[in-house]
């Protein structure tokens, strides 16, 4: 059994590539991943987005505002009231991206600090997106988080010394399909590093497809070309892989539960 722990089920191509949410939850299962995690990057996407996947109790939901989405609605306590639902297992995405947009830092850094808030008052894990900012991710997981706080940093192609001190705060790493690209040698060398038990894997879907798929459309039924590809990184079966993965995905995701019939 494999977990998508990170995917955007409403960006799908429901159009050509899908019929609707069930046919994508198919096809994953067909490839044995059985769960997966839905992130919304606005507070505008959460309520559709919630009532796309509302039917499937294999699809947990997190709630947050990208950091490339400054411009959307920043209403903490909306955000508050959406993360302390039930079926919101975690805060986020959230986080720094010094890459694409370096101009608004303290806006970033402002909007990071209340997701870290809400986290830490609801015990709910964080969800980080973090791009050229590792210091300041950091800093603010620290300074914030006061240790109350853990999550993951995901979407992973930062140092070794970064997962490091993540781990060390409570943190776990999920790799995706970009470690499976031809330029990726060195978050390869990272990834074979990582600690198994604070592992995951993803999709990021539509986004990011791994070999061989490059050039399609990313869907969570991916996520086994991932763990196959990390699994042969690191020298263990597939199995065992996902075996450890998906015990990491709902020892961090705890208000999670594993539907066994899947």
């Amino acid at each position: 059994m494999l977990v998508d722990s990170h995917c955007h089920l409403d960006k799908l191509d429901y159009q050509g590539k899908h019929i609707d949410v069930a046919d994508v939850i198919n096809k994953a299962r067909q490839r044995g991943v059985t769960h997966m995690l839905a992130v919304a990057v606005e507070l505008a996407e959460f309520e559709p987005l919630q009532a796309l996947v509302a039917p499937f109790d294999n699809v947990f939901l997190s709630c947050g505002i990208h950091p490339l989405h400054q411009n959307s609605d920043q209403d903490e306590a909306k955000l508050l009231a959406y993360c302390q639902q039930d079926n919101v297992v975690a805060v986020g995405e959230t986080g720094l991206d010094y890459f694409y947009s370096p101009d608004n830092k303290a806006l970033q850094q402002d909007c990071f600090r209340r997701h870290i808030r809400v986290a830490k008052a609801l015990k709910k894990p964080l969800i980080v997106h973090t791009r050229d900012a590792r210091e300041d991710t950091l800093a603010l997981l620290v300074e914030e988080g006061k240790g109350e706080v853990t999550g993951v940093l995901h979407c992973f192609t930062e140092s070794l010394e970064m997962a490091k001190a993540a781990i060390e705060m409570g943190f776990y790493i999920s790799i995706s399909g970009i470690v499976t690209f031809k330029n990726a040698q060195e978050l390869r060398e990272v990834v074979k590093e990582i600690p198994l038990d604070r592992l995951l894997v993803e999709t990021d879907s539509p986004y990011l497809a791994p070999v061989p798929y490059r050039g399609e459309q990313n869907e969570p039924a991916y996520t086994r070309a991932v763990a196959e590809f990390i699994a042969q990184l690191k020298g263990v079966s597939t199995a065992e892989l996902a075996e450890q993965t998906t015990t990491n995905f709902f020892n961090l995701f705890r208000h999670a539960r594993p539907v066994t019939s899947r």
